[in-house]
């Protein structure tokens, strides 16, 4: 990992780096991506059997298209009862925290007649994206559909890659069981998103499309955008751990590695006010890695992406952390908790030795499909609002509009619109 004193122009120069890994920056795919979604909304189920032999080397059609109960039921039989227990434990944790997000409808009446308020109303269909292969995160499943499903969305359903045998992942399965879903299509990439943004005869068309998926995914995501309502575009992972020098450098270095493996675009970032620190963890990390599955990736992604920082200050540290506004956050300092309180740009906080992000990925409750690539500045992580839609209500008595009519009417004329003057002025006329 890069050791370098944190100055404005080292900052300056990680956050352009940084920013280099936004799916903003693929744009030689969007042509390949503008004819898949195309092709499916103009020719629906033809064009996704199609793309899915093309690129899964499944030929599925419609009577197949749609995981039955018995493929249900064969995957609880491949999956490990421990870890199906895990899932449900998780899946409850994931119910509990969220179930805290809901919000009530609302009215306010006033004495002159007038009453305001908000309707607060779950989407009809949410449709949610599973990668399929090496990149099938049962976890992924949970935190997508739970949220939906404590909204009170009454169909969420799922599209994930099948195999060339036409079968889907066990884990996905069984973790798409337990967090309720209600359909399962096999068909994965963009003409997933796309059979899902516009309908096909076998997928129905749905109102929010959310999860994780590759460059050609995120890229469909953001061209249906508008058809459809999407969760956010999602770009590679990303840790940064904000430590003094009580930190335990085994600890970090874990954490950091934790994030590595995920990507070769991964960023692992440590900012720290000790240099003894920064040597340790340095010197730990490159051991470490070779003892982990994904040496090859974790290599990689920290020679890309991986930096400490070493800052003069801890409010230094802080103004940093805050511009690069990671989808993780770690707090190893010896008041986490005051360090917290300053920390306003974030997907995750975890505070503490013994609060590792797995923690946040896999169990805690609080959602793990986070902002990346520096929008935790203005998204927040994937929760039960993202699920509703809120409906003003406006009702006034005659009373009520009388007694402003003049002002409403002076405010039309001003920006030119005399029809919407005039639609007040008709109930005063003499």
């Amino acid at each position: 990992m890069r050791t370098i004193k944190l100055t404005s122009d080292t900052k300056k120069d990680l956050l352009n780096s940084l920013l280099k890994r936004s799916p903003n920056n693929y744009g030689q795919y969007e042509a390949a991506v503008a004819e898949i979604t195309a092709a499916v909304r103009d020719r629906k189920d033809e064009a996704l059997f199609a793309y899915t032999e093309k690129f899964d080397k499944c030929k599925i059609d419609a009577s197949t298209i749609q995981v039955t109960k018995e493929e249900i039921a064969k995957a609880y039989e491949k999956t490990d009862p421990k870890l199906v227990e895990v899932m449900k434990k998780s899946a409850e944790n994931i119910r509990a925290f969220h179930a805290k997000q809901l919000h009530n409808s609302w009215i306010d009446t006033r004495p002159d007649g007038s009453l305001l308020g908000q309707k607060i109303t779950p989407v009809g269909i949410s449709g949610v994206y599973v990668p399929g292969g090496k990149a099938a995160y049962p976890s992924s499943v949970l935190m997508n559909v739970i949220p939906a499903k404590v909204a009170g969305v009454e169909r969420v359903i799922m599209t994930t890659p099948p195999d060339a045998s036409g079968k889907v992942y066990a884990g996905t399965l069984v973790a798409a069981d337990i967090a309720g879903v209600d359909e399962i299509y096999k068909a994965g990439g963009a003409q997933a998103i796309a059979a899902m943004a516009f309908g096909t005869e076998s997928i129905p068309k749905v109102d929010k499309i959310t999860g994780p998926g590759n460059i050609f995914v995120a890229l469909a995501k953001k061209a249906c955008f508008g058809y459809v309502s999407i969760d956010s575009i999602a770009g590679p992972s990303e840790i940064l751990v904000i430590a003094d020098e009580t930190a335990n450098p085994r600890y970090v270095v874990a954490d950091l590695l934790s994030q590595a493996e995920h990507d070769e675009l991964a960023s692992a970032i440590l900012i720290t006010t000790s240099e003894k620190l920064a040597k340790e963890v340095n010197a730990e990390a490159a051991k470490f890695a070779e003892t982990l599955s994904r040496k090859e990736i974790i290599r990689k992604s920290l020679d890309n992406y991986g930096y400490i920082l070493v800052a003069e200050t801890m409010e230094d540290a802080v103004e940093a952390a805050n511009e690069i506004a990671s989808e993780h956050v770690e707090i190893l300092t010896a008041e986490p908790y005051q360090v917290m309180t300053k920390i306003r740009n974030a997907g995750a906080l975890f505070l503490g030795e013994y609060s590792s992000e797995p923690l946040g990925d896999y169990y805690a409750g609080p959602n793990h499909i986070l902002p990346t690539n520096g929008t935790a500045k203005f998204f927040s992580p994937l929760n039960v609002d993202d699920f509703m839609k809120k409906t003003s209500i406006i009702s006034y008595s005659k009373d009520a509009l009388e007694a402003v009519h003049e002002d409403i009417e002076l405010f039309a004329e001003s920006e030119g619109l005399t029809a919407h003057a005039n639609s007040i002025k008709v109930r005063f006329e003499k």
